[in-house]
């Protein structure tokens, strides 16, 4: 599934250039706010730190 939206994503890049500089500044400012990247950090960590909480 994974590989699958990439290869959306990517197809997407390939026919719309200039989707790929909008996914750049989307990026950049989700990047630039401290708050937005700790809770990502933290929903991708909660499986892990699930499993060594055992």
């Amino acid at each position: 599934m994974r590989w699958l939206l990439l290869g959306a994503l990517i197809g997407l890049a390939v026919v719309f250039p200039s989707l790929l500089s909008v996914a750049a500044v989307i990026l950049a400012a989700v990047a630039s706010k401290p708050v937005a990247v700790a809770f990502i950090l933290g929903l991708l960590a909660r499986p892990h730190l699930r499993r060594w909480a055992r």
